[in-house]
């Protein structure tokens, strides 16, 4: 079953337990797949497609929702993180910052980059092995870390 039709069974199941989050969650993840795949050549999407349109929309709820906490709209913020929370069902596990930093570290003694000068080739092949599954930022921070010391 694609993530696809995983989130159409699941907006269905939200509806009928009145799962008012969840279907609003669902509904948004469902409207931004139907135009990532109608932008493109009209195609399914592949489940990397659709992890990837789901990544971006998880990351716009936080960052919008960082935005309400500024400002002091905390419920606000909470309806957003909420969000959040159902889409990750749908996204695969994320890597802590320990694992990213391994990942990183290997990526270095590859290359043998010694300079933060260089931080461009050890960020190109670490955002690869990452594979979506760790923020490009919290990647940054830790090639800038590991390259200053």
């Amino acid at each position: 079953m694609t993530i696809s039709e995983r989130i159409d069974a699941d907006l269905r199941q939200a509806m009928r337990d009145r799962d008012e989050v969840a279907k609003q969650a669902l509904r948004a993840a469902k409207t931004a797949l139907t135009e990532a795949r109608t932008a493109t050549a009209n195609h399914d999407l592949s489940d990397e497609e659709a992890i990837a349109v789901l990544q971006k929309l998880a990351k716009r709820r936080r960052d919008t929702a960082a935005e309400y906490e500024k400002l002091g709209e905390t419920a606000r913020a909470q309806n957003e993180l909420a969000d959040v929370t159902v889409f990750d069902r749908y996204l695969p596990q994320a890597l802590t910052e320990a694992e990213v930093e391994a990942i990183v570290r290997q990526v270095i003694a590859d290359t043998g980059v010694t300079s933060l000068r260089e931080m461009g080739v050890v960020m190109g092949p670490s955002m690869a092995k990452v594979a979506g599954r760790a923020d490009g930022k919290v990647v940054s921070q830790v090639v800038r870390r590991l390259l200053a010391a």
